[in-house]
Formats: structure tokens, sequence, C-alpha cells
């Protein structure tokens, strides 16, 4: 038997159920009469506007993961991240290439890409770097995804970085920061990690964020007879920001020092291997455009190479000899990137002058990159500003097996002195090396000597150091006739033969 109660409790819901029923086909009425009147007086699309201002969603970006465990693993350690991109100038394939790029950034950051916009501007908003309306719309499109994070394509001001956080309510990150968190993770060697720490420091020194004088530590003023100081003396004194700030000072100073100390002994090497006349070749190019792959291609040096940007942050240097026998060091450096961080390149100046001091620089660049032509201008940039613009240079166009043909023709037209490679099949290495060969330095001085056989180590130099013309071995010693260079020339002249 039912209670009166329950069958008040039905009847509610029946009543219920018909409010909403009604309240449906009320508004089905209403979109119906929307639609018609819509189209009634309908004039055509009138949203060039503000289309030509929206936030454009870039397709692909978003992180797929497919293994259960490495979703479950990755949501645990992840930062989940939306990209968004300002777009000034050039066409919309180089601004979605570029938030591409800021994408396999911040994978290798370890981030989990949701979703990318890009706004176009005449240039980014003083404010807000998008403008408050469209930071608006990034904060709900943020909310939408569960996103906790914004990266920002560029490098943000101070004021930008605090007053779009106030508006999209997660944490922000400009680009310079993101690259400076991936060489963080990457360095392994002391002087590498001195120079990150450097740049971070002067990244970080103008954007601390503190309470001003509700977080002073020390009192002001001070007189005798008094522990506080006298009247109307007890001013804030030191807040904790200024602390921080002069804090952050001397650990940069600190570090300047350490870094001047370990470039010593960068620099005693390479004196030591221009003393022997070794010639050195440096390997230099974009990131990921595979100049691990091309070191351990010549000199079988087994040096990491990974799929992901910036893997190689500390200098590799690697004995190497060309097909005539000559002996040369190739050096692997860090990679460049589009709107490296200046931070960076002072930070990694030491470190980027193995490309200064090189005889000769294998430009590797990727063949199978959207925009080839942009990694070959970045790196340019960064070679002038160590100043090794006149140092030769040859351009390694690397993953021949994976470019477009038609693209690899066009940088061969528009670049000269260029080989297409493949370091990971091989093609074209054999030809690479002779090329070396043809362009490394080469001993000026002409010498015959009959050196004796207790200075079989003069004899090692020429096959080291010089170009081999002839060998004979006599009674008296070793003859040998070559091209080396000033001092070991200077050193067979007492073994020198007069040639009749």
């Amino acid at each position: 038997m039912t209670s009166t109660f329950d069958s008040r409790n039905q009847s509610d819901e029946s009543a219920k159920r018909l409010t909403g029923l009604r309240a449906e086909a009320l508004m089905d009425e209403d979109l119906a009469a929307i639609d018609e009147d819509l189209d009634q007086h309908y004039d055509g699309d009138q949203y060039d506007r503000s289309e030509r201002a929206a936030l454009r969603r870039v397709a692909g970006l978003s992180t797929e993961l497919q293994d259960v465990t490495e979703v479950e693993y990755r949501q645990l350690r992840l930062e989940r991240v939306v990209l968004v991109g300002v777009w000034t100038d050039g066409t919309a394939e180089e601004a979605e290439n570029s938030l591409a790029e800021l994408a396999a950034l911040a994978e290798t950051a370890g981030s989990e890409v949701l979703d990318g916009v890009i706004q176009r501007r005449d240039k980014p908003d003083a404010a807000t770097y998008i403008g408050s309306g469209k930071a608006k719309e990034l904060r709900d499109i943020v909310a939408s995804t569960g996103a906790d994070t914004v990266v920002c394509d560029g490098e943000l001001t101070p004021g930008q970085l605090i007053q779009l956080e106030d508006v999209v309510k997660v944490k922000v990150v400009d680009r310079t920061a993101l690259i400076l968190d991936i060489f963080a993770q990457h360095a392994k060697s002391r002087e590498g990690k001195a120079q990150v720490s450097l740049a971070q420091m002067q990244y970080m020194l103008p954007r601390l964020r503190g309470w001003g004088a509700s977080l002073s530590r020390q009192m002001g003023g001070g007189g005798s007879g008094s522990s506080g100081g006298g009247m109307a003396t007890r001013g804030p004194g030191e807040t904790k920001i200024e602390t921080d700030r002069r804090r952050i000072r001397e650990r940069m100073a600190k570090l300047r020092k350490e870094i001047v100390d370990m470039k010593k002994g960068r620099d005693t090497k390479r004196q030591e291997r221009r003393r022997n006349q070794i010639p050195s070749v440096a390997i230099a190019g974009y990131t990921n455009a595979g100049k691990s792959s091309i070191l351990n291609r010549l000199t079988g040096a087994g040096v990491l190479v990974e799929n992901s940007l910036f893997a190689t942050l500390d200098p590799t240097v690697r004995r190497a000899q060309t097909p005539s026998g000559r002996v040369y060091t190739l050096a692997d450096t860090v990679g460049f990137v589009r709107h490296l961080p200046h931070h960076l390149v002072e930070a990694f100046r030491s470190t980027m002058e193995e490309v200064a001091e090189a005889d000769l620089i294998l430009h590797v660049v990727d063949g199978s990159h959207p925009e080839p032509e942009t990694q070959l201008a970045a790196v340019r940039e960064v070679i002038v500003s160590v100043e090794a613009h006149n140092v030769p240079e040859i351009v390694v166009i690397n993953k021949a097996d994976a470019a477009d043909p038609h693209m690899l023709q066009r940088l061969l037209r528009r670049e000269p002195h260029a080989i297409v490679v493949s370091a990971r099949t091989g093609l074209g290495m054999d030809e690479l090396l002779k090329l070396i060969d043809d362009e490394l330095p080469r001993p000026a001085i002409e010498v015959q000597a009959l050196v004796p056989y207790t200075r079989g180590d003069l004899v090692s130099r020429v096959h080291a150091e010089g170009e081999l013309i002839s060998t004979e071995h006599t009674g008296e010693g070793t003859l040998v006739r070559a091209k080396v260079a000033a001092e070991l020339a200077s050193e067979l002249e007492r073994f020198a033969v007069v040639t009749q």
C-alpha cells in the first residue's frame, strides 16, 4: 500500500517533468523563429574583421598518449599547457610552424600540450600580450581544457606576465623561460649547469614578485644606546624582495667567476691543439638538425642522440681523420633556435667559442623541416653574435632520406657551398669527408728531411699534422718529403736534405 507521502512525491515529479517538456517546446519555437528571421534578413558574412583578430586554433598540436600506463604516468608528472602566439608578420603557415616548434619545446620540457591558438595583431599588447578581450577568451579555453599553464610564443615583460596571469587564473610561462627550463634539465657538466643557472638568474632578477614593505626583514636606521634605533628611525629597512635580489646578484657574480675559471681550462686545451697545428671543425646548427648523429658518423664518438630539442648542451670534441690521413678535431656544439634568449647567448658564449675558434664550420640544417631557410638564418644570426662569421662554412643538408626532393633542390640552389647527406643511412658521408679534407687549411712549407730512426716522434707528427708527399726508409733514417706548418718545419730544419 502506498502512503500519502509517496503519492505526493510522484505527483510533484510528474509536474516537474511536464514543466520541463513545456519549456523545451517553447525554446524550440523561439529558436525556429530566430532561424526564420535570420533567413529573411541574411546579408552575407559580416565577420571579416572579427575573424581577422580572432584566436584561431592550430590543428594537430595536442600531445597524443596511446599507452594506458604512459597516460597514467604522464598525468602524474606533466603540466597541462595551452599555447598562445601573436602573429605579427609573415604568412599564416610561418606563424603555425612557430607555434608547432613551441609545442615541441613544451613536450621536450615534459608538458602535455592540450591546445594552441594564434592571434593576428600588428604587435603584442603592451598589457596582456594578446589584448584584454582575447585574454578572457583564452581563460575560457584554459578552463574548458583543464590546463594549468599557458605558454606564450615570445618573451613577455614582467608586467605582461603578471597581468595575463591575473586574467587566465593559471601560471603563465613565456618562450624564454621554457627554453631555460629545457637547458636546466639537459645540462650535465659542471660548466653547463653553471651557465644555465646564470642565464636563469639573469632572466629571473627583473621578474621577482614580492609584497614590498610588508615583508621587511631588517630594522631601518640605528643609533647608539638603543637596540632598535631612535624615534622616527624605525623604517621598513631591507624588504624580502630586496634581500632576494641582493642574494641573486651575489650568486650571479660567483657563477661568472666560476665560468671564467672553467673557460681557462678549455682555452689551455685549445691552445695545445693549436700548438700541435691540428685543424679544428665545429658542427653548428639548429636544434634537432642531427649534429650529434653526424659527429657519430664521422668519428664513431657514441655521443647521445635523441629526437628531442637541445639533447646536446655540453660541447664534445673528438679526433677524426680525413681520407688522406690528416688528423683534425670535430666539436659538437649546443643547438640554436629562433629567438634564442639573449641570456643564454651570453651565458654560453665561452662554449660557443668553439665555433669562433674553428678552421671550418659544418652548418647542419634539417632538410625535412618545412622552413629550413628560417633555421639557416637563425643559426647565422648567432654565428655573427659570437664573431664567427669569417670562418669558412659548409652547409650540410641532413635527413635527406625524409626530405622533399624539391626542397633539397631549392636549398642547393640557394646555398652554393652545400652537400646533401643522411646521417641515419650514411648517404653522402664519404663526399662530406672529402669536402672537409679539401676545405681544411693546408700546411704551407714544403720540407725534405732525413730523420734518424731515434726521432720517430717527428715522423709521427709529419703524418698527423702535415701533408705527406713521399716517404722512404734508408740506412741512415726515414727520408720524408711533406708540407708542414712553420713550427714543425723549424724542428725538421736540422735534418733537412738539400736537393740538387
